[in-house]
Formats: structure tokens, sequence, C-alpha cells
């Protein structure tokens, strides 16, 4: 049985998903002769690890514990008042420092994978003494790809120990696809998608004539988009999705090349309007102008999709009429698509 020492950095979502299926289906990885020890989780404040790390990983029914503390909303810090098995917590700088102790102990000895799933751009120090320490990367966390050209190129030296697939296209295969196509020895001149189901929501309920008001608070209670709906509004998500892939075809640009639409203005962003006041005040001053933007497009036998659109040097993200009976007008509900030219 080979094991496979795993720390997990980010318990929202993405990062409990993970931990539950790695939970879930022991049976199924036995058969095919893996097991994957957790030897430390963590969240943006706290640290959880066993006892002796070479020798132990976190227990199945903390892991458990951990997932069940995160979906309600609470901090890992809890834990240590639960006194549920053997482990260790750390807090603040104490818990950067000993995930950068354990990938030193087990980057070159038994080896490690370190799972970011968090939506950090702080992470991102780590994961570059990660890689230096022979460590394995897997990312689900776009922003260390979409940072610095240098922090770049270090993550995605060597494709054999650092996978980023989670990172575009949810479950779509999307980067595994586009290199499949690149290794052909094909070129790709341009690439086209839809790329984030929050906004493929939004797009399609507005094609059934809701105002977008409604559509953007009918999103958020049914758990589609961040807490701040204005972090998907925004249009960065799918910017940061659009600069990996060109950087991925080899161009060599940032995030201030891109071009990006946003659905709200300037006065609205955070820290001038609060969540609270956007969704009750805010959003619906920006119902007029959508709904004739939704009417302009049908009017041309056209819907409105939140579109990603690359080719050359350029890489844009916005609205974007397109023909109803086209593979993106098809799109409905959250479903993403890309093409590749």
């Amino acid at each position: 049985m080979k094991k496979i020492s795993v720390i997990l950095m980010g318990c929202g979502g993405v990062g409990r998903q993970l931990l539950q299926h790695i939970v879930s289906f022991r049976s199924l990885h036995a058969k095919m002769g893996v097991h994957l020890r957790v030897v430390g989780v963590s969240d943006s404040k706290t640290l959880v690890v066993p006892v002796d790390v070479l020798k132990e990983g976190l227990d199945d029914d903390l892991l458990s514990e951990v997932c069940s503390i995160k979906s309600a909303g609470s901090a890992l810090t809890t834990l240590g008042a639960l006194g549920k098995g053997e482990y260790r917590v750390f807090n603040g700088s104490e818990s950067i420092r000993e995930t950068e102790e354990i990938a030193q102990l087990l980057g070159k000895s038994t080896g490690l994978v370190v799972v970011d799933c968090s939506a950090s751009s702080e992470t991102v120090e780590i994961l570059m003494k990660a890689v230096d320490l022979g460590c394995c990367v897997v990312l689900a966390n776009k922003k260390p790809l979409t940072s610095t050209l240098e922090h770049y190129d270090k993550l995605v030296l060597d494709p054999r120990r650092i996978r980023h697939e989670s990172t575009v296209g949810a479950g779509l295969p999307v980067i595994a696809s586009m290199n499949r196509i690149i290794s052909s020895g094909d070129p790709v001149h341009s690439i086209v998608g839809s790329l984030s189901g929050t906004l493929g929501y939004v797009m399609s309920e507005l094609e059934d004539g809701r105002p977008l008001s409604q559509v953007v608070r009918a999103a958020k209670t049914l758990g589609y988009t961040e807490p701040d709906p204005r972090d998907d509004l925004s249009g960065m998500d799918v910017a940061r999705k659009a600069l990996i892939l060109a950087r991925l075809l080899g161009k060599r640009i940032v995030m201030d090349s891109i071009k990006i639409e946003s659905l709200y203005p300037e006065e609205m962003r955070p820290g001038v309007m609060t969540v609270d006041d956007f969704l009750q005040n805010g959003i619906a001053k920006l119902d007029q102008n959508i709904e004739e933007r939704v009417k302009r497009a049908s009017s041309n036998g056209c819907v409105l999709r939140y579109v990603c659109m690359i080719e050359g040097s350029s890489v844009q993200v916005g609205i974007r009429e397109v023909p109803k009976d086209s593979p993106l007008g098809r799109l409905r509900g959250s479903d993403n698509i890309v093409s590749f030219s």
C-alpha cells in the first residue's frame, strides 16, 4: 500500500468536499493500492496536524468533524475545545511556520502533496517553498497562477509534480483537453467560453425576463454566488481563468492587460457600498440597463452571455450577444462551455 501524505490549505466548499471524498472512498483507494494520509488541514487562521506527522495522519472522525465545524461557519480554533483525537493546533504565524516545517520534513523523504483549495493570494509563498522542497502541488486556487509571471513560471515548471486542472472549468477537463491539443502539434489560435457557473445562471435567468436584482438575490439564496455577489459580478474570477488559459498558451501577460467588464459601476464596489446596501438598493439601479440589453439582443435573434475571449495577444471578458442557437446561446443554468480553434 502506497501512502501519500497530504496537507490541505482551505476548508471552504471545495476543501470540505475533498476531505469528505477522502474519508468516504477509503475502500476505493485501497483497491488502487493507495492510502491518502492527511497530515494537516488549515483555514485562514489555524492549522491542525497529527502529533507525529512522520507516522500518522489525522483520524477520519476528526476530518469529518473539521467538515462539520467549517460547514457551520466556525473556525478551526474550536477544535481545541473538543479534545477529539490526538492532534496539535497552531494559530497565526505559527501555522505558516509549521506548514513549511512539514513540507521540509516530508518533501524530500516520504513525499508530500500540498493542496491549495483556498481563495487566498497569501498561499503563494508557502507554495513556492513547497516546490523548492520537492513537494507536489495541487491547485484549485486560481490566485497563485495569476500573480506574477515569476510565480507562475515556478508553479508550472514541472507538470509531473504540479497540477491545476480544477482552476478552470469546474468539472470540465478544459486544461487537459487544451494540453492534448497542443501536445498533438495543433496550434490553438483562439479560445471562447463561458467559464462562470454563477454568471451563466444569471445570464440565462435574464433571458427569461427576470430583472437582474431579483436574479442575483435568488442566486445568493441558492448558494451560487460568493457571500458578496460582487466577487462574481465583477468578472474578476472569469478574468483569472482566462489569464491561466492564456499563459498556458505561452502568452506573457498580466492581469492589468485583460479587458474586464464588471456588471456594476465603481461607485458600488466593495469598500464604498456594503453588501446589504448593494443587494437592497444598489443593484436595482442596474435593472433597466440590463433589461434594455436583453431586449436588444433578443431583437437580433441573440441572447446575452458572459464570455471570455482569447485571441492573439488580446484577452477580454464581458457580456456579449451570441446567437440563440449557438453552443453558447443554448447554455442553461450554471453549465460551462469552452471552444478551441
